[in-house]
């Protein structure tokens, strides 16, 4: 695995004017309108697959699908499945089995210790591939060794979708290479910030290269990060 180059990752946000993610109160946002919802899914459409906090998926019960059928197209013409897959990230595993993420038409990858407590209806060591609900389960190791584990499974573009826990720790080791976000026209205020205030992260400077007004008031922003990558070789 360590010949394998790392997979892009490119961190995607709506965020409030004031870098909140969420109102005060918490709970799942809704950040963003048409514009928005656009770039998005023309990430989704570049992505082979997406890493989503196990956290952020039981706030929202389901992940971001690509419904635009010239994307839908786009990836037909590339040989890709309609949709990108669904890496879950968990360190305890314990998914609800109820969520309709569970019956969206996605390839869903759980990333966990296999030591985690076992999830409903899985007997306690069940092996790689048997979560219920998931066609595959990879272990949770330190993240350069799970990003070229996932690069040689042929994820090669990967789309992180939040929470802030896991943007910062990615961020923390400099591993986001690419971050698209949408300033929204509200100030939330409250402690919900797309970047923990305890974590320092890595990689800090960044070099622009779009911007976009996606009407709405909303304006998208895409920075790379600028130096050289402190990800995998």
């Amino acid at each position: 695995l360590s010949q394998v180059p790392a997979p892009q990752l490119r961190l995607v946000l709506a965020v409030s004017l004031d870098g909140r993610l969420a109102p005060a109160e918490g709970g799942a946002a809704q950040l963003g309108g048409s514009g928005d919802r656009r770039v998005l899914e023309e990430s989704l459409a570049w992505a082979d697959g997406c890493l989503i906090g196990a956290e952020t998926l039981r706030l929202h019960g389901t992940t971001c699908l690509i419904r635009a059928p010239d994307l839908l197209e786009q990836r037909h013409r590339a040989g890709c499945p309609p949709q990108p897959a669904a890496l879950v990230v968990s360190r305890s595993g314990q998914i609800p089995g109820q969520l309709p993420f569970f019956q969206q038409p996605i390839d869903r990858w759980l990333l966990a210790p296999f030591s985690a407590a076992p999830l409903p209806g899985q007997a306690s060591g069940q092996s790689q591939g048997q979560a219920p609900g998931f066609q595959r389960h990879l272990p949770l190791e330190p993240w350069p060794c799970l990003l070229s584990r996932l690069a040689a499974e042929v994820l090669k573009r990967l789309l992180v979708l939040g929470g802030a826990r896991l943007a910062a720790s990615l961020l923390r080791e400099a591993l986001i290479d690419e971050l698209q976000l949408t300033l929204c026209p509200q100030v939330l205020g409250g402690p919900h910030s797309w970047v923990p205030l305890q974590e320092a992260c890595a990689g800090s400077h960044w070099r622009l290269q779009e911007t976009r007004p996606l009407g709405g008031d909303e304006l998208m922003l895409r920075y790379a990060r600028h130096g050289p990558s402190c990800g995998l070789s």
